[in-house]
This record gives C-alpha cells, structure tokens and sequence, in this order.
C-alpha cells in the first residue's frame, strides 16, 4: 500500500498530526525522485517532465502555542523519508478586496490561476512549507537558486499558486526554483513587544523572519538539490516584491542571496514601531487578552485572531488619522530602517536589481467594481484629485498624453498605477542607482492580455505565467494563440539570464543597459520588446512634484 498512498508532505511527516489517515493522490502513481537528505531529515518527491518536483517539505516548527508570533524554531528532525509530493497547508489568509471571482463567468476561470477563495478556507497556523523543483539531485552543476516569495501584500497567498510552479525555469534553465509559505497578517506581523513583553520584541517581523529561515534552509540544502548557495536570487511580485525590498534592508538576510527581482511591488518603508504597537492595541482590545497574558494570547483560536484582525481593521477605517496595517515593523532589532527611504539601504549596495512593473497594473482589482467602464470626466478628475490632491492634474494631463485613446475610465486605472506601482518603483531604481554599486535595470510590460475582450490590458501580475513560463497551464489569464508564449519566451529567459549572471541581456532581447538617472533605460516587454529612455519624462516628473 505504500506505494500508492502518502501523507501530505511535511505537515504530517516531521511533527505534525500523528496518526493521520493516509490519502490516495495521482501524484502516487507517477514516478519518485531519489531520497534526498536535508538538514533536518529525508525526503523523496516525484519526477515531473524531467524535473524533480518536491512539495510541502517544512522548514521550520509549527508556530503554534508558546511559538505563535515568535520566531521560527527549526523543526523536529525525521529519520525515515517524507514523501513530498503535495503542497502545504496555505498560512491562514486575511482576504478582504471585493473579488470579480463570483460576480462574472471570467471572475470563475480566473478563479483556476487565483485560488484565494480556497486558501481562505483551507488556511492553516502551521503553514511553514517550501517547494522545489530542480533537474538534478546533489551532482556538481551548481545551478543558479531562484527563491520566490508569494504576492497578496502581507495578507494572503501561497507559494503554491499555478502561476508559481517551477518547472518551466527549471526545465528551461536548469534552476533551482523555490517556492514558500509563511506567516501572514495578523500572524506574521504583530508588533507585541510592548504588550507582552521581551519575549515578544521580534513579534512584528515573524512572517519576514520566516523568510530568512528559508533562505538559511536554501544555503545549507542547496546543493543536495544541485543548487549553488552562492548564487541565490530572491524574486516576487507584489507584496512579494515588498518582501524582496525588505530583505535587502533585514541585516539578518546580508550574504544569504545574491540578487534580487522586484516585479511590481516596490517597498519603500516599514510600519513605524509607535504604529505598530497602537495596532497590536487595537487587536487585543478586539480579543479581550489584556497586556502581559501571554497564556490568553497562545490559547485563542486562530479564527478567533483573524476574526479580531478583521474588526480592528474596519474600525480603523471609521476613524479619521487611524490605520491598520499589518506588515513589516522597523522595530529597530530585526528592521532597523526603513527598506528604501530616504535612501537604498547601504547592506545591499552590492546587490544587482531588475524592477519594473506592468502598463496597467491596477485594473486588476478594478474591473469588477460597479463604477468600471462607466466613469464620466467630471467623475475622473474629482477622483484623481481626491487621490493625489495639487499634483492630480498635472499627473492626469500627462497620462492623456501618454495614453490618448484611453477613456476615463482607462485613464483613472493609469492614475492609479502611475501614482502606485510605478511612480513607487521610479524611485526605488533611482535609490538604487544613485548607490554606485551593483546596477539596477527596469523594465515594464506593455503586451495585453485578451482575456475578457481585453478588460484588463496589461494587469497587476500579467507577467508571472511569463517569466514562470507556465502559458499552457494559466490560459484562462493570459489567453488562447501564440502570443502569450512570445512574450514568455523573451521574459524567462532574461530572468534566467539575470539569475545566472546579474544581467538581464539575453539574444532574445535588444540591448538592455542599466537604469542610470542620466538615461533611464527600460526594457519595453511587447511582441517586438524594445528599449526606451525614459519612456514617460513628463508623467515621472509630475509623479515626483
């Protein structure tokens, strides 16, 4: 029976539910990986188009009871293999933006590359899982190391989303790519030094502390995967690109990667400390745990916790000058600064960079509001000016140049990416290059999707199928033809390139030079990609006035 049965991957394998009920999976019957042996114990994963696949293989203790909003502590090691042929349990999820997913007949098949509304239901406190995927098993290769860190801000996703699977770079590339969960929300980013004492001063940098556990895990298990643990890049997207962002500010990540990938989300600042501790109130407060129980704090349910997250974060919007933000802290112990203001961290000045973002970044989460396709200009410029206040209308006025066919609609989508996603990413580059060290390269992706006749032009997250190179399995995002293959071919292999070497250039693409202040180059991602200098110059000034 035991071939064809198995338990899901670490969760039940190395300290978790003892005893579990063993489940049938197709996975069983396909074939296995050699035994590979980790830091902390065995674990045999399945091969999968020529590439070793390994799912849900834990890297840190379950953070629950007296470890709930602590540190990560290395798991109980295991002697006997662990198949790892099944994602991890998703850490419990915090998802609260109106979704288009049962709204539409496209929300529902975006709903197969956008698994949210199941993560939510299936999220777990014991959450701490990673996946690999790599063509070779502890030979001398020394292959480039890609760790990726999942979107959904620093409130829900997982590293096991269709869109992250590894085996295009691997298979391309001969990588090794790297896919995590952590702790989110309310868990991973609760600042309870204050009121609960010094047992809890790293509390409101667990989930990032979760990150870098991962990346010692990749530095002493690399090479069993025939991976180089000199050569490590972190990559992400959105709140993932954040994470990147942070990490190169985090002195507990200095040495652990190489080069770094931010794709539209660029992290400039932490949570204040004072901020943090009036949220970590207000939770409490929601929770009816005093200061100093810590007993109370690491018996309530984890529903409970997120139930509570949910209440403070509505009431916070209901009171002027109040803010509830759950995500990194500069606590001054795990995050002394903030990560890319007022300058680029100085730990990272070594660091290659590639950043950029997508042309349309904010439809995404607009497309399903009521007000989407029916804007009126009045209505825009009332908006934009709500927004953005002196510097809307001369922000606008260069979005019409920049995009003279686009409708109001269109054009508050623009606004809203410029004064976001990209205005946020100018900066960060210009931080970056102004560092004279490693060099920084930006790109954007103008190439649309025609999903929905075209909805969402060139969304927040069109660029991940691509630079996985995964079209065939994300069709229902990227779209039927040949198209979408295109631009994947040309996006992979400048990651890989950049991942290999710390330069995005490949044969595919035109030249591609560094971004400097003096030009400003960026790589136009279309059917036929090009470079720009300084694409937009009067939509970045406005932007920086």
């Amino acid at each position: 029976m035991g071939a064809i049965m198995h338990r899901r991957g670490l969760l039940l394998g190395a300290g978790g539910l003892a005893g579990a009920t063993l489940l049938w999976t197709p996975a069983a019957a396909q074939a296995r990986t050699p035994v590979v042996r980790t830091s902390f114990g065995p674990v045999r994963g399945i091969v999968q188009e020529g590439v070793n696949v390994f799912k849900g293989v834990r890297y840190a203790a379950p953070p629950v009871g007296p470890l709930r909003f602590k540190p990560p502590e290395p798991p109980k090691a295991w002697t006997e293999p662990v198949d790892a042929i099944a994602y991890g349990a998703p850490a419990v999820q915090m998802y609260s933006r109106p979704s288009g997913e049962a709204q539409s007949a496209l929300g529902r098949s975006l709903a197969e590359v956008f698994p949210t509304a199941r993560e939510t239901r299936e999220g777990r406190e014991d959450c701490l899982f990673l996946n690999v995927w790599t063509r070779g098993l502890g030979d001398s290769k020394q292959r480039p190391v890609m760790v990726w860190f999942h979107g959904g801000g620093y409130a829900y996703g997982s590293g096991g989303w269709p869109m992250y699977e590894g085996l295009g770079l691997a298979r391309k590339g001969d990588v090794v790519v790297v896919t995590v969960n952590h702790r989110l929300n309310a868990f991973g980013y609760t600042y309870l030094a204050e009121a609960m004492g010094e047992a809890y001063d790293k509390s409101g940098n667990a989930g990032l502390l979760d990150l870098i556990a991962v990346l010692q895990w990749v530095r002493d298990n690399a090479e069993a995967f025939g991976g180089d643990p000199g050569n490590v890049t972190i990559f992400g997207e959105s709140g993932g690109g954040a994470k990147v962002s942070t990490l190169m500010a985090t002195p507990a990540a200095k040495g652990l990667f190489h080069k770094a990938i931010v794709q539209s989300g660029p992290g400039l600042t932490g949570v204040p400390k004072e901020a943090a501790a009036r949220n970590a109130e207000m939770l409490l407060a929601e929770l009816g745990i005093a200061k100093g129980d810590t007993a109370a704090l690491q018996a309530v349910p984890a529903e409970a916790i997120i139930k509570a997250a949910y209440a403070a974060q509505a009431k916070a919007v209901t009171q002027p000058g109040t803010r509830f933000g759950l995500a990194p802290v500069v606590d001054g112990l795990v995050l002394p600064r903030d990560p890319f203001t007022p300058d680029a961290p100085p730990q990272s000045a070594d660091i290659p960079l590639l950043i950029g973002t997508t042309k349309d970044e904010m439809t995404l989460f607009m497309a399903s509001e009521p007000w989407f396709g029916k804007l009126t200009e009045a209505e825009l410029v009332e908006r934009t000016r709500q927004q953005a206040g002196p510097r809307a209308d001369a922000v606008l006025a260069a979005l019409r140049k920049v995009h003279p066919d686009y409708s109001p609609t269109y054009l508050f989508t623009a606004f809203a990416t410029a004064t976001g996603m990209l205005g946020r990413s100018i900066t960060l580059a210009e931080r970056k290059a102004a560092q004279k060290g490693a060099p920084v390269w930006m790109y954007r992706l103008d190439w649309e999707t025609p999903v929905g006749n075209g909805v969402f032009k060139s969304p927040h997250t069109l660029e991940i199928p691509l630079v996985f190179d995964r079209v065939e399995t994300n069709r229902a995002f990227v779209g039927p033809g040949p198209e979408p293959q295109a631009l994947a071919d040309q996006m992979s292999a400048a990651w890989l390139a950049f991942a290999r070497s710390g330069n995005p250039s490949t044969p595919a693409l035109p030249a591609w030079p560094p971004y400097e202040v003096e030009r400003r180059a960026t790589m136009i991602f279309d059917l036929q990609s090009r470079v720009e200098n300084d694409p937009t110059p009067e939509l970045r000034m406005a932007l920086a006035a």
